[in-house]
């Protein structure tokens, strides 16, 4: 029963936390644009690099590596 004295307000104080913070979200504009995001991943404008090919060798050691026939 002597941990109700200390769960209760620690509880108490959490909730009044949460409550808060989530208040202040909404204020700050946290909540105005929920889908944006999202979608402006799926538009990226990043322009597609065409991967580098590795560079041929004269050593037939090297090419074996590459996957390429001496």
């Amino acid at each position: 029963m002597e941990s109700m004295y200390i769960l209760v307000p620690i509880s108490l104080i959490l909730g009044a936390l949460i409550i808060y913070f989530f208040w202040w979200s909404g204020k700050t504009g946290q909540f105005d644009d929920l889908e944006g995001p999202a979608h402006r991943i799926l538009m990226d404008d990043d322009s597609y690099r065409e991967p580098q090919h590795p560079q041929k060798s004269g050593t037939p050691a090297e090419s074996s590596r590459n996957g390429e026939q001496p």
